[in-house]
């Protein structure tokens, strides 16, 4: 079995967001960001720094992956009336709005996607599974919404909703991630040598919001509650997200084993950890999961369908928390969402095609694949299943 190989080429993956944001009149313009090898953040970082914008002015519905060719809605508040083009990226002013754009105002993800270095009747298999993943795949949130999970493997909400401030801050801005550039390591290793010493951590850090804590730390040495309100809001948003999201997948995970039994499921590997996926896959499967949604783990959840009360209990035992530790006494501008997510991601119109893969030799194929997704599902994912899923084929 040949390896599967994806985003070999920036165009092997193209993400168009969908939104029926509507451009009329207001104070808040309204641009289509179009980029490859940049992710979301730093795009945005480009356009904060090129225009000279606070932060608070700039609003999006989502991040699109750097290594990939994506287009996506920004709004600026009072922002200019025309376009930024740079290397990785180009900024196209289209009209002006009454409010900013919000995650709830993409109504799809379109994608197009090549797989490659497949054999032969490896891509055969693959494309013939697709009538069965169009019925639906587990929707698991996948290793994208995981960045911020450093070498310790732990979670930075996790000692945040048990309030541990000091944890929660070195894991912020001191331990070290896989994802780290250069310099970056170097900041860190600073901090985690020194921790404490905090004027010798502010002369020998970089100016940037990790040296404002710092500072903040130098005459205020134990007030790490504080200082983890420091943190940038977006970056707080994330580390939260990342855990609930962690928590959303073993309960789901935990059901699917629960309504197959041990023996009909495995595990792939995940960067949160490990996802329990059936061994095989039936259309009677699809039906009984197809319309389920499982809650956002949060305190603020009350009411839990079935035996997930139960499912989120047990997985919240090797955290040491209860369900109603699931969330923040401090900052109160950060929270866990309240929502529910659907167990299976269904693709619409899915379809594809098998051709040789002109990068790869001449008994290699790629399979090319077009479809979309409901917001906030992760294309990845049915890129698992179809692999998964094409070995038991």
């Amino acid at each position: 079995m040949a390896k599967l190989k994806i985003k070999r080429l920036r165009e092997d993956f193209v993400v168009n967001e969908v939104s029926n944001f509507e451009i009329s009149s207001g104070q808040f313009a309204v641009y289509r960001l179009d980029k490859e090898g940049i992710g979301t953040p730093e795009a945005i970082n480009e356009i904060l720094r090129s225009w000279n914008l606070p932060r608070h002015a700039i609003a999006y519905g989502g991040l699109r992956d750097r290594h990939a060719v994506t287009s996506q809605t920004i709004t600026i508040h009072r922002g200019p009336k025309q376009a930024l083009n740079q290397r990785s990226f180009t900024l196209a002013y289209i009209g002006q709005a009454p409010r900013e754009f919000r995650a709830a105002d993409i109504a799809a993800n379109q994608f197009t996607i090549a797989l490659r270095n497949l054999q032969p009747d490896q891509a055969e298999r693959m494309l013939a599974s697709l009538p069965v993943a169009a019925t639906g795949v587990p929707n698991y949130f996948d290793d994208q919404r995981f960045g911020s999970l450093g070498e310790s493997r732990q979670f930075v909400a996790h000692p945040w909703c048990l309030g541990d401030y000091e944890r929660t801050l070195f894991l912020a801005i001191a331990e070290a991630n896989v994802h780290d550039a250069p310099r970056e390591r170097e900041q860190k290793a600073l901090l985690r040598n020194f921790w404490g010493n905090w004027k010798t951590c502010k002369d020998k850090l970089d100016r940037s919001h990790r040296r404002s804590i710092v500072t903040y730390l130098l005459d205020h040495p134990t007030d790490f509650r504080r200082a983890v309100a420091l943190l940038r809001i977006d970056l707080r948003s994330l580390y939260v997200a990342a855990f609930q999201s962690q928590l959303w997948n073993e309960l789901v995970g935990r059901l699917w084993q629960l309504e197959l039994g041990n023996d009909t499921v495995m595990q792939l590997e995940g960067a949160g950890g490990p996802l329990v996926f059936p061994k095989l896959y039936h259309s009677e499967t699809a039906a009984k999961f197809r319309d389920m949604s499982v809650p956002l783990p949060s305190a603020r959840q009350h009411q839990w369908p079935g035996q997930t009360l139960t499912l989120l209990e047990q997985v919240l035992e090797r955290y040491g928390m209860q369900p109603n530790q699931i969330r923040l006494k401090f900052p109160r501008d950060t929270f866990f969402s309240k929502g529910q997510r659907r167990v299976l991601l269904v693709p619409i119109n899915l379809v594809g095609k098998v051709s040789q893969d002109e990068l790869e030799t001449q008994d290699r194929c790629k399979l090319s694949i077009e479809f979309s997704l409901e917001r906030g599902c992760y294309a990845t994912m049915l890129l698992k299943w179809l692999e998964h899923f094409s070995k038991l084929s």
